[in-house]
């Protein structure tokens, strides 16, 4: 296999496409949909998967993620040491995604943990002291307005991503969450698209309890499971981030305007200088010139304070990457690990 792959063919790109749309649903549907059999879809994907080419990934989402803190950390690290540096990090199930940056620093790194307190410890204790690391800046994120799970390939045409697209379900009743659904987000981690009674099996519980709770955690959003395409197979290889200024009182309407936008990939409130933080992947990074200009038409009162291109990922929601963004092994993304907090007065 060469070091780049060639983006993907569209009959792969079709199948990544309906997977987004629907990476639970069975083969049988999916072929359906884009004109394969079953056997032929299947086929197709575990293809993808075994070259790294794409993959999915399941974590907590929604309300889940509303419970827990969320810091993106901008690191700068010694001459020569950033890739280093980020294989450390990658290592470790708190840190979800590590970039390596053209911009003002060398690193982004997205942390979550349980609580404040956790997190700031987690980046205190363990990210900074990470043998190279020179600075770290921690920029809180109070709110994530859309994330990696609504973007889209789009090479299958709106008729057929609708007809795929599980349909939302209000719930008005508080989300209860427990070590038991933990454990079933754990266990999606490793395969996505495991069947119910396998989960009941592996974690010894009823397949009616799981089915039903997996189908409330799914439907409600509190679990995402999203499909992910290598950047170098990717028709969008270049991931863009754009720190931005918006008036508070236009916050809000602002990022949902953006979260529309199909190049977005995330949109976050941020602490720091900039209030806004918005990811976008793109066909080249010439194609950032015409996207502000968008923005600031659509938007004039919008202000871009930085700017940073991803020079290569090397971890993406618990995937690791290889230089080429495959898919090469995964750290399983467990937000509630411990994270040992120490007592007052004690820096040791």
């Amino acid at each position: 296999m060469s070091e780049e792959s060639a983006m993907l063919d569209e009959q792969d790109l079709k199948l990544v496409d309906a997977l987004q749309a629907a990476p639970r649903a069975s083969w049988s549907t999916l072929g359906n949909a884009l004109g394969l059999g079953a056997v032929t879809a299947a086929r197709r994907w575990d293809g993808l998967v075994e070259r790294g080419d794409a993959w999915l990934t399941a974590y907590a989402g929604g309300e889940l993620t509303a419970q827990l803190a969320l810091a993106f950390v901008e690191i700068d690290c010694a001459p020569g040491a950033a890739l280093r540096v980020a294989d450390v990090l990658a290592a470790d199930v708190h840190v979800v995604t590590v970039e390596y940056l053209a911009g003002r620093f060398d690193l982004l790194a997205h942390v979550v943990a349980p609580t404040l307190r956790e997190l700031g410890a987690h980046v205190l204790d363990r990210v900074t002291a990470v043998p190279g690391v020179t600075r770290v800046r921690t920029v809180l994120s109070p709110r994530m307005f859309t994330e990696g799970s609504r973007w889209r390939v789009r090479a299958i045409s709106p008729g057929q991503r609708e007809a795929l697209t599980p349909k939302p379900v209000r719930h008005r009743a508080p989300l209860r969450f427990d070590d038991a659904d933990r454990a079933l987000i754990l266990a999606l981690g490793v395969d996505a698209r495991v069947s119910a009674a396998a989960l009941a099996a592996e974690l010894s519980v009823g397949a009616t309890t799981v089915r039903r709770r997996l189908d409330a955690l799914l439907a409600r959003g509190a679990i995402r499971v999203r499909c992910e395409i290598a950047r170098s197979a990717s028709p969008a290889p270049v991931t863009v981030t754009l720190w931005l200024r918006v008036p508070p009182d236009k916050l809000e309407t602002t990022a949902r305007s953006l979260a529309m936008l199909p190049e977005v990939r995330m949109c976050a409130a941020v602490s720091g200088e900039a209030n806004l933080m918005l990811v976008v992947w793109l066909p080249t990074q010439h194609d950032t010139v015409a996207l502000e200009s968008l923005m600031a038409a659509k938007l004039p009162w919008l202000e871009i304070a930085g700017r940073a291109v991803t020079l290569r990922s090397v971890k993406l929601m618990g995937r690791l990457l290889d230089s080429a963004g495959r898919g090469v092994g995964r750290v399983p993304l467990d937000f509630w690990a411990a994270v040992p907090v120490p007592e007052h007065g004690d820096r040791s």
